[in-house]
């Protein structure tokens, strides 16, 4: 059988880092019928071989000649909202950067909501009672950016228990984190490996396990790590879809993918398709 993919009940547009594997194909596992994902991609800030984003990573991916092209091409696709598929740029910008990003991209794509990863991830650990994540993040994390999570969930009023760099294994320790990412690291995460890693690593008094990054694969280890630990899991990606969901007013339970989607969806009031 094929699905009717037409969007008929709610179109999102996803901005994707370049090399980024992982944000659509996970949409697109987690989307209910009805709902469908369309992606512009964008130049990563950090040059290929360097470790920086530049001085304001947020104002950088905003202004970027990439993204005002894909905004400008979504506000022309009656979409329900548009979601920044890049954690980074949050964490490095700050609390309060993701409200700067809507804020500029709201004028290229004028009527359609504009959401990122970190605020989604911020409300879903809300609407799920959340106070003590234990934060698990890829490979390709620097000690930078580990710090600058931290640092932005504080300021959201969150009290990080403790975080984990997942671990690609004896061939990839010799490198950097932003050269795995450059090396493909981002094609080597197993489920498996997610699932164990956070297993060992999970604090006593944490809460929730939230695993942050777009391009971080752990989807299928969502659930059984939900079963097996008794706190809720929750994903950059999987957030995305939650608050993208919300914003357009759809109602649905999605089997598979965690507590924050396998119940009824609350909706958000309807603003209406652009256009």
């Amino acid at each position: 059988m094929i699905a009717d993919a037409s969007g008929w009940r709610a179109r999102f547009g996803l901005l994707v880092i370049d090399k980024d594997p992982v944000a659509e194909s996970e949409f697109w596992a987690m989307a209910p019928s009805g709902v469908t994902a369309h992606v512009a991609r964008f130049e990563s800030p950090r040059a290929p071989g360097t470790s920086e984003y530049g001085d304001d990573p947020a104002r950088i991916v905003a202004r970027s000649p990439d993204v005002a092209r894909g905004l400008t091409f979504f506000g022309g696709m009656r979409l329900d909202a548009i979601c920044l598929c890049f954690t980074t740029s949050s964490f490095l910008g700050g609390f309060g950067s993701d409200e700067r990003f809507a804020d500029e991209a709201a004028r290229r794509a004028p009527g359609i909501p504009v959401v990122t990863a970190a605020s989604a991830a911020v409300q879903a650990m809300a609407a799920l009672g959340v106070r003590r994540p234990f934060v698990v993040s890829p490979p390709w994390f620097k000690d930078g950016i580990l710090d600058a999570a931290r640092a932005y969930f504080a300021d959201a009023g969150y009290q990080v228990s403790g975080q984990l760099r997942f671990d690609l294994g004896v061939g990839w320790r010799g490198l950097q984190p932003w050269q795995v990412w450059d090396a493909g690291g981002q094609w080597e995460i197993r489920p498996e490996q997610v699932y164990h890693q956070v297993r060992r690593g999970l604090p006593a008094d944490a809460d929730a396990v939230l695993i942050a990054g777009n391009g971080f694969s752990c989807l299928p280890a969502i659930e059984p790590l939900e079963h097996d630990l008794g706190v809720p899991v929750i994903t950059s990606n999987q957030a995305c879809v939650w608050k993208c969901l919300r914003t357009a007013g759809v109602t649905a339970r999605i089997a598979g993918a965690g507590r924050l989607l396998s119940g009824s969806v609350t909706a958000a009031p309807r603003t209406g398709r652009a256009g």
